[in-house]
């Protein structure tokens, strides 16, 4: 059985919690204050964890195994719009699987800019699987460390998202993103 912490943060953009391992590596995050909603998108793998509630400043504090992770999502909500990309993301446990190489490329995509599912798929040098992309953003549980709002239909609209896309437009707003359509 693997232990998880689980603690959550206010921010601008909306709560976001998070469930890291001990050494803080992300296996899920959202923006939810529900932390049954993260156990969720980790599936089968939920019933094998423990979770353990970090509260308040003790769950930012530097030795929490959730303050690197929290610190990040505080810093990219004020405007280090890079502070995300470090942060350690543990949720693809085969990483040569086709949905594993696709999230690779997607933390790779820049805030402020955005892809296709079919530029997404192409650079990652699978350009007949956009469906693949669309399993690795719609099967992310890393939110937003793992960047699937960044990611949109073949027109430019917005597509889906699972934190909804009220969610999703502030997220392309706070970054810059031009988004065409509105949906």
């Amino acid at each position: 059985m693997s232990r998880l912490f689980h603690a959550r943060i206010a921010t601008a953009l909306g709560p976001v919690a998070v469930l890291v391992d001990a050494a803080g590596a992300v296996h899920a995050s959202g923006f939810t204050d529900d932390r049954d909603a993260l156990l969720q998108r980790l599936g089968a793998a939920a019933g094998a964890v423990t979770v353990v509630d970090v509260e308040g400043d003790a769950a930012l504090a530097s030795g929490a195994p959730t303050g690197v992770a929290l610190r990040a999502v505080a810093e990219y909500a004020d405007g280090d719009l890079a502070a995300l990309d470090t942060v350690r993301v543990a949720q693809d446990p085969d990483p040569e699987r086709p949905v594993a190489i696709l999230r690779r490329f997607l933390r790779a995509v820049p805030a402020g800019e955005t892809r296709t599912y079919a530029a997404l798929a192409a650079e990652a040098g699978r350009p007949r699987a956009p469906r693949v992309a669309g399993l690795a953003c719609s099967s992310n549980a890393a939110a937003p460390f793992v960047p699937c709002h960044r990611v949109l239909r073949g027109d430019g609209s917005l597509g889906g998202y699972r934190w909804g896309l009220g969610v999703k437009r502030r997220l392309l707003a706070h970054e810059g993103a031009a988004v065409a359509g509105g949906r």
